[in-house]
């Protein structure tokens, strides 16, 4: 039933009926899902009555129940397990289990370098375990020792292009939407903007032309199957 409008007719039901008959018997009645009733409910602020609530069709347990009284566990009760350790591995698992402090092969102590994959030179400054916390670029720490934290929707980036070209004179403090328009095709000279559209254009010509020759190669291939 996804899909199904409600009706002026079936709203005008559910709002009489709701909120004194079980939400099973509505769905059967309205020939739709429990979620569905659940949720027109919701839309229209309809609730259970009290009447209904205190009855026993709403599930609810009643007041004074006492079932279950007799497998609580009772005050001063001690666990069968107290004092016993957990279950522990035999045979030689005791040799190939990770000792305290256990460090894995690609580990660096704080203070170590690597490039990331945009080609960033970062320094390690935490082990929390969490790369993207412990792993921070050293030109954006350069820029924070002579300028304070790089505000929330901002950037550091390099004058020249050059990320190797690590000193504060290019170094530059930018916003995101700023990066972004400086990087648009618009604000390129026309004749490059010009190339990179035409290799664009080239590019969907070339991915259409290979994947009209992948359609055919596949029907080739069913139709040699089913002549086989």
């Amino acid at each position: 039933m996804n899909g199904r409008l409600w009706t002026k007719k079936e709203l005008r039901y559910l709002k009489k009926h709701y909120s004194d008959t079980p939400t099973w018997k509505l769905a059967e009645q309205m020939n739709r899902s429990k979620c569905a009733i659940f949720g027109q409910a919701y839309k229209l602020a309809l609730k259970k009555s009290e009447a209904f609530l205190n009855s026993p069709f709403s599930g609810r347990l009643p007041a004074g129940f006492k079932g279950g009284v007799k497998t609580q566990f009772k005050p001063g009760h001690i666990p069968h397990n107290k004092g016993k350790e957990g279950w522990q591995a035999g045979g030689n698992s005791i040799k190939t289990r990770f000792k305290k402090e256990h460090r894995p092969q690609n580990w660096h102590p704080i203070g170590s370098h690597r490039f990331s994959k945009d080609d960033y030179l970062q320094i390690k400054v935490t082990d929390t375990g969490y790369p993207p916390r412990d792993w921070k670029c050293v030109h954006v720490i350069l820029w924070e020792q002579h300028h304070g934290p790089v505000p929330e929707g901002f950037i550091v980036i390099f004058r020249n292009k050059n990320k190797t070209d690590i000193n504060i004179e290019n170094l530059e403090c930018i916003s995101r939407a700023e990066n972004m328009r400086r990087n648009t095709i618009h604000r390129m000279p026309k004749p490059l903007a010009d190339v990179i559209r035409i290799r664009g254009v080239l590019n969907r010509q070339i991915n259409k032309r290979e994947g009209r020759h992948e359609k055919q190669d596949r029907r080739s291939e069913k139709s040699s199957v089913c002549h086989h």
